[in-house]
């Protein structure tokens, strides 16, 4: 127990430094205004902007491509087809079904960063996904997430190719799956154990360019099954009643107190249960989301909640004097947390390249659950950012967007790239190409986590297994 006593004292800290806060522009060195400075790279920034239009019409193309979770395909090959229009004659779809471009530079290999988009939306099949326009803005289930960063992505690659901009370190495009709801970044986990040199990592995800993810905040979603004998509401009153059980369970996690920072969340999501007014239900059941910024709030949220859910059945057994409820506890969701320092090379990156395209915008720094959760758990440094434009009502049938501006996503994600991994005969990566790690994880030297900043979930990884009973623990690791 010392050891993990340790592990749970120096992850704490780690995860309880460097909240999200208000960033001031960050000021840009003489390797920066080289880059920014360059011909080519201004005329590839010009491209973006004269594209602008092209760009809006490409995300309406691909809103209109239904990708429900599990259901990516017709999308993943419409987006290999323009991988391939792009020059991508090698691209291809793995056997997770994520879309995968490598783009050479020319330094013969590291450093090696990824550059991704999902394909995946929280919609499922037979969703309408038509675009519809009203006075400058479009309203469709996933136009701004995430079409608009599967386009930023490809109106990036579109100006590099323009205007012969050639890097120094190889970029790994990729449009991915499984981001979404119970996808559990499935795509993701096949990314990174496919593809074990992988350097950094951005996802481009979101809206607007004001912000930089560099945490990624940590879920568990259970489905909670209660199972008693059921009967008639009369004749056999007196039997335990699933949905009884699941009220009681309800109303506790209900009362439940979490910290605001770091922030942890909970909600029961989804209730289902019974077959008739006049029945006493044999079955109830109920989907539970938990989130933090911190792996260890999260695992106290855990250990309280699944307590309150077997109380629960207690006491409804213990009113009827029986032991005829049951209930069934599986884990269906896994989202690791992690956070990458802010002064690391790739979240300056991030910064940096935002006082490029707009200088006198503020930035912040946020804690987010996106596919950079990934890498961040595997010390991989990583960030999230947004795709240009503005929208609102995500994850809802009356999602819009609205593209006021939304070119500056694109030529910040250009600059991003380009300052991590350098412009040939101009500069120098900035992404170190030391960090290796195996399917176990990372196992980096003290100068790879020294240049990688990145903050592990390795409690998490040992006090799993105490905390639950083993087929929890054994639905965990097939995640």
């Amino acid at each position: 127990m010392s050891r993990v006593f340790f592990l749970a004292v120096a992850v704490a800290l780690a995860l309880a430094a460097t909240p999200a806060r208000a960033e001031s522009p960050s000021s840009l060195d003489a390797a920066d205004r080289a880059i920014i400075d360059n011909p080519k790279v201004k005329a590839a920034l010009q491209t973006i902007k004269a594209d602008d239009a092209a760009t809006f019409a490409e995300q309406k193309t691909i809103t209109e491509i239904a990708a429900p979770p599990y259901k990516e395909k017709m999308r993943a090959e419409y987006y290999l087809k323009k991988m391939q229009e792009l020059g991508f004659k090698d691209a291809s779809i793995d056997s997770e079904g994520n879309v995968i471009a490598l783009r050479k530079g020319t330094g013969g290999g590291p450093p090696k960063l990824v550059v991704a988009a999902h394909l995946d939306t929280v919609f499922p099949e037979g969703t309408d996904v038509r675009v519809k326009e009203k006075d400058g803005t479009v309203v469709a289930p996933g136009i701004g997430d995430d079409a608009r960063g599967l386009v930023a992505l490809l109106a990036v690659i579109k100006a590099m190719n323009a205007n012969g901009l050639t890097t120094v370190g190889d970029i790994m495009f990729v449009g991915d799956v499984g981001e979404e709801e119970l996808g559990n970044l499935r795509g993701m986990k096949a990314l990174f154990r496919d593809h074990t040199d992988i350097d950094g990592f951005i996802s481009i995800d979101g809206l607007g360019i004001d912000r930089v993810v560099n945490q990624g905040t940590g879920s568990h979603r259970y489905e909670i099954v209660f199972k008693g004998p059921g009967g008639h509401s009369f004749q056999e009153f007196g039997l335990p009643s699933a949905i009884h059980a699941i009220g009681r369970a309800i109303a506790k996690i209900a009362e439940l107190k979490t910290p605001s920072d770091p922030k942890t969340t909970f909600t029961v999501g989804t209730v289902h249960g019974g077959t008739s007014v006049n029945a006493i239900a044999a079955e109830a059941r109920m989907a539970v989301d938990m989130r933090s910024n911190s792996t260890d709030e999260l695992l106290k949220l855990e250990a309280r909640l699944l307590d309150l859910v077997k109380q629960a059945v207690a006491e409804e057994n213990a009113r009827w004097n029986t032991d005829k409820l049951t209930v069934e506890i599986k884990l269906i969701g896994d989202r690791p947390a992690g956070i990458v320092a802010p002064d690391s090379p790739i979240v300056q990156a991030a910064l940096k390249s935002v006082t490029a395209v707009a200088p006198d915008l503020k930035t912040s720094l946020a804690g987010s659950s996106t596919d950079s959760n990934q890498p961040m758990s595997l010390g991989i440094p990583a960030v999230t950012i947004g795709g240009g434009g503005s929208g609102g009502n995500w994850h809802s049938l009356n999602e819009w967007f609205k593209p006021t501006d939304a070119y500056l996503g694109p030529q910040r994600a250009l600059l991003a790239i380009l300052m991590l991994q350098g412009l040939d005969g101009v500069t120098k990566p900035t992404l170190t190409g030391n960090q290796r790690y195996d399917r176990q994880g990372p196992r980096p030297d003290n100068s790879a986590r020294s240049a990688c900043d990145c903050r592990r979930g390795d409690r998490r990884e040992l006090l799993f297994t105490e905390m639950h009973e083993p087929e929890l623990a054994r639905s965990r690791t097939n995640r």
